[in-house]
């Protein structure tokens, strides 16, 4: 049954950055790609430090050494289309074969790659991937088909691949994220959706947007339930609290034509990009005080960048950019967060 959602927006006042009265900015370093024009995307830090993506256009995986400032690449068959990865604590890479209907597993000591296919033939597209660390033991990543309309759940330890079809047709499932107790959030790209997936039962409820025209692209939670998601249509950072189906919004700092795509939480403040903007801007988002504090331009522009992962050990937020980088922001403190200065 589809919940119906109670909204309160904050009136859009037009494309000002205005919006982020402290602007804390934080410190950002790219690392530029040495293979053109093969679009490196997605990174994820590994526990041992270095960071790994795919290059989609190159049909390989690559990794950073950020001590030396190295790159090292696997090749992938002609025609993959890598479009994300993760990186598990065994330190095995896992990815989505996005062209080739696979998910695929490569272990770097070796250079072996073992693949997954999708057992529907109309799971066309595997799109995104996340580790399931509410239950870590059991070796789940959850994922999304986006044009295929799936959502699904690879047990690495066996290889079995479970797929659920979205319940809106064409409804593009797009950014995945888990909730605090263990389900799985996604969000509908081509809908004014989100997906919540029971991993007991394997069942999934949709919850409304109030806006029709919305289409939310990246999802994040922080660490009190709260569901977040990007408006990437009309320019907005949303919140639904999944318990009562409310929804309130805010509007980004550069108005309606920002795109906010990558979304990413350090478990209490929202940090996202808006990439209808040139240079692309990180802005940070304080929850408590309802507020945007931080805007930053990505260094090479950024062209789109459309996934980051904020690594917790490190407290760094990695990102991938169409101007061939791979970039990495040390995130100041919400104002929330600040100590208080007493005189």
């Amino acid at each position: 049954m589809l919940l119906h959602v109670m909204l309160a927006t904050l009136a859009l006042q037009g494309p000002s950055v205005a919006q982020a009265e402290v602007n804390t900015p934080a410190a950002m370093r790219e690392w530029k790609v040495p293979w053109d024009n093969t679009r490196p995307r997605d990174p994820f830090a590994a526990k041992d430090g270095r960071v790994w993506f795919v290059g989609q256009a190159g049909h390989y995986i690559g990794v950073l050494d950020t001590a030396s400032g190295d790159f090292k690449r696997y090749e992938l068959d002609p025609g993959t289309g890598p479009h994300n990865l993760v990186v598990d604590d065994a330190g095995i890479v896992w990815y989505a074969g996005n062209r080739a209907m696979h998910i695929g597993r490569l272990d770097p000591a070796t250079g072996n790659v073992t693949k997954y296919p999708m057992p529907d033939p109309a799971a066309r597209d595997p799109h995104t991937l996340l580790l399931d660390r509410h239950n870590a033991h059991n070796g789940l990543i959850w994922f999304t088909v986006q044009g295929g309309n799936f959502v699904g759940r690879l047990e690495t330890k066996t290889g079995a691949v479970t797929l659920l079809k979205n319940p809106t047709p064409n409804g593009r499932p797009y950014g995945i994220a888990q909730g605090t107790d263990g389900a799985l959030y996604y969000v509908e790209f081509n809908s004014n959706k989100i997906g919540r997936i029971d991993p007991t039962t394997m069942t999934i409820k949709e919850y409304v947007l109030p806006h029709e025209e919305a289409r939310p692209r990246r999802v994040a939670v922080t660490d009190d339930g709260m569901v977040w998601y990007g408006d990437y249509r009309r320019g907005f950072l949303g919140r639904l609290d999944p318990k009562t189906g409310a929804v309130q919004e805010w509007p980004a700092p550069s108005g309606a034509q920002s795109r906010p795509y990558a979304l990413a939480s350090n478990g209490e403040t929202i940090w996202m990009f808006e990439t209808g903007v040139q240079p692309n801007k990180l802005v940070g988002f304080d929850p408590s005080l309802g507020k945007f504090f931080s805007l930053n331009d990505v260094p090479s522009g950024g062209g789109t960048v459309r996934h980051h992962h904020y690594d917790g050990r490190t407290k760094m937020l990695w990102f991938g950019a169409d101007t061939g980088t791979i970039g990495r922001a040390v995130l100041p403190p919400a104002p929330s967060a600040q100590p208080v200065s007493l005189r």
